[in-house]
């Protein structure tokens, strides 16, 4: 479904990606880690070109997504949901327009629109707070009704960019119970930065680690974890036994 070849990304002198390469099966649930600045949060920003990467290949679907041109670009963002740090919720809407809002920009009729941005806000255990605007709601809400706005399209890929980095500590297990929940009962492939270790030892199929711009171990949770052969994958390792 999705692959990635010897990207690379450069912001003035620092070289974030160095020949970064990913492949992706569909229904699998990838989750990328590795120490802040390695690297993660620009790999997976250059999937559907939030960020242009300086050289590499991306594939998804069979299709050059660097060859794409502003129309077959918008076309393929409908089918890859998005989960932003920083949430990006439009304060003056409520939670039922801000996920009504990225369908109704695609064409689709108001009133199908809000049926499917109300049964998105169901799967993450919103249908109480439709009207509420952003400012009206936690941290852990907001970013939940980011999901729910990244549900809404129907992806058949969901990208998670670090969920739950701009939440209160107290908050994130909610939005993790969130995601959780939909790796369980949804076949949606998904590829998802975070620092959550124990997060990702029980929802991944795969874990990546990244350091320096480049992957430097992958595998299955409990062998990357339990027998790391990186420097990284071994920090993680004492994390989990401390």
């Amino acid at each position: 479904m999705l692959k990635l070849v010897n990207l690379t990304k450069r912001y003035g002198q620092t070289l974030a990606l160095d020949g970064f390469n990913l492949e992706v099966s569909p229904g699998e649930r990838v989750v990328i880690m590795g120490p802040s600045g390695c690297g993660k949060s620009t790999a997976i920003r250059c999937i559907n070109r939030l960020t242009e990467p300086d050289g590499g290949e991306i594939y998804f679907q069979g299709l050059s997504v660097l060859d794409m041109g502003h129309r077959e670009l918008l076309d393929m963002r409908k089918r890859i949901g998005f989960v932003f740090q920083h949430f990006n919720l439009i304060h003056r809407l409520s939670a039922l327009e801000n996920v009504m809002f990225g369908l109704v920009m695609a064409g689709m009729d108001r009133r199908q629109a809000k049926e499917q941005a109300i049964e998105a806000l169901a799967k993450v255990g919103l249908t109480g707070d439709l009207d509420k605007r952003p400012g009206e709601l936690s941290g852990g809400q907001q970013q939940r009704v980011g999901i729910a706005r990244a549900l809404a399209l129907d992806p058949v890929l969901m990208l998670w960019d670090e969920p739950t980095a701009s939440l209160d500590p107290i908050l994130v297990c909610e939005v993790l119970d969130v995601m959780e929940e939909l790796v369980a009962t949804t076949q949606t492939t998904m590829v998802i930065v975070t620092h959550e270790v124990a997060f990702a030892r029980r929802a991944a199929d795969r874990i990546v680690l990244m350091d320096k711009g480049k992957v430097v171990e992958e595998g299955p949770p409990d062998e990357v974890f339990t027998s790391p052969s990186s420097e990284v994958g071994r920090k993680y390792q004492r994390l989990l036994v401390a």
